[in-house]
Parts: C-alpha cells; sequence; structure tokens
C-alpha cells in the first residue's frame, strides 16, 4: 500500500486552494464543535477499550455472551481509532480529502467494516438471548459458546465483503479534481451495502425482540396461573371442610 507524500499531499492541498473552499477561517462554533468531536473520540476509543480489558481481566467473563460484548467493542475501538480521526482531518479541510486515494480507501473500508461489524454483533447478542429464554434446555454452556463463536466469525465475514467490495472495482470511493472521499455511489452497491448492513439486520433484531417479548409475556402469564389458581382452589376445599 503507497503512503501519500508530501508532493501528493501539497498538490491537493494547492488544488483545494484553488477551488476556494480548503481554507476557511474558523467560527467559534466550529472550534467547539470539533473540541466535542475529539473529546467524543478519545471517550470512545477509553470507554471501549475499558471494556476489552476488564473482560480480559475478569475469568467470569471469559464466556457468552461476552465474547459478543467483545466482539462489538473491538469494532467500536476501531471505529474511535481508525475512522474518526481521519473525520476529523476531513472536517479541518472543510470536508475536503488531501490525503490521497490510498488512504480514503483505507478509511471507507474500516468505516463500513467496523459499523456494519458493530451492527451485525448487535443482531448476534439479540440472537443469543432469544435462544437463551426460548430453547434454555437445548441451548447448553458448550452449545451457546459453539453457535456464538460461529456469529461472530459470520460477523466479520460478511462484513468484510460489504466493506471491501469497492476495491475490486464495484465503484469509486475517491475523487481527485474534487477531493472527495465517500463510499460508492454506485446504485447497485448502495442496494447490497444497505440491505446487509441496516436492513437486514434490523429485520431480525425486530423479529427476535418481538419474539422475546411475547416469550417473556408468556412466562409471566404462566406463573400468575400457577400460583394463583391453586391457592383459590386451597381456600375452596377449606371453606368446605369447615361448613360439613
Amino acid at each position: 500500500m503507497t503512503q501519500p507524500n508530501v508532493t501528493d499531499l501539497s498538490a491537493n492541498i494547492s488544488r483545494g486552494s484553488e477551488s476556494g473552499n480548503l481554507y476557511r477561517p474558523f467560527s467559534v462554533f466550529s472550534v467547539l464543535t470539533l473540541t466535542l468531536l475529539a473529546m467524543l473520540v478519545v471517550a470512545t476509543f477509553v470507554w471501549n477499550l475499558l471494556v476489552l480489558v476488564t473482560i480480559l481481566r475478569v475469568r467470569t467473563f471469559h464466556r457468552v455472551p461476552h465474547n459478543l460484548v467483545a466482539s462489538m467493542a473491538i469494532s467500536d475501538v476501531m471505529v474511535a481509532g481508525l475512522v474518526m480521526p481521519l473525520s476529523l482531518v476531513r472536517e479541518l479541510y472543510g470536508r475536503r480529502w488531501i490525503l490521497g486515494r490510498a488512504l480514503c480507501q483505507v478509511w471507507i473500508s474500516c468505516d463500513v467494516l467496523c459499523c456494519t461489524a458493530s451492527i451485525w454483533n448487535v443482531t448476534a447478542i439479540a440472537l443469543d438471548r432469544y435462544w437463551s429464554i426460548t430453547r434454555h434446555l437445548e441451548y447448553t454452556l458448550k452449545t451457546r459458546k459453539r453457535i456464538s463463536n460461529v456469529m461472530i466469525g459470520l460477523t466479520w465475514l460478511l462484513s468484510s465483503v460489504i466493506s471491501l467490495s469497492p476495491l475490486f472495482g464495484w465503484g469509486e470511493t475517491y475523487s481527485e479534481d474534487s477531493l472527495t472521499c465517500q463510499v460508492s455511489q454506485e446504485p447497485s452497491y448502495t442496494v447490497f451495502s444497505t440491505f446487509g448492513a441496516f436492513y437486514l439486520p434490523l429485520c431480525v433484531v425486530l423479529f427476535v425482540y418481538w419474539k422475546i417479548y411475547k416469550a417473556a409475556k408468556f412466562r409471566i402469564g404462566s406463573r400468575k396461573t400457577n400460583t394463583i389458581t391453586p391457592m383459590a382452589e386451597v381456600i375452596e376445599s377449606s371453606m368446605q371442610d369447615a361448613g360439613s
């Protein structure tokens, strides 16, 4: 992978300056916004790093569903460490990309990869909870660990397919003329990526939590039935005995 050299950066900066929008005086609002964004980057990175350290250090967390939580924390750490800092650089230059094609492709790929993985990790956690509630006898600890590892592998595999597809010619992410760096706008890729990274996991999560709600409601109803009905029968039988 080729890194952008000083000559490339200077050419990009001069090209952006000719367009008239690269260098602009920062207002107080812009400074506050960038400061808050920088604080958000640091907070996101530190918080998810603490989650990972906690899971690694506490032995009782070395099992399901904490491995799913760790997978989600890894994706969020990557977002905070790789994606958000480059986004700040882009904002500093008026949303112009001066870092070259190679870093643009890395930034976009990491962005789509980590965000998609984070969403699918949430879906995997929802599925794990659903099977734990509805199939608690069949869904043993050994089975749960094996299925969770499979879900983690499929999560990162699907995220890699979605994020790396533009690198193999499915649309363009970087424009040298306008110094723009964005997700591929190819219509077929847009449909594929949005369906695989958003709509499909959204439907799965909504369906799973609806089933969890129904299962919980059924259990609560069963408990009420099992606790109230026998007491009524005991009271009625005791009154009959007293009357006789």
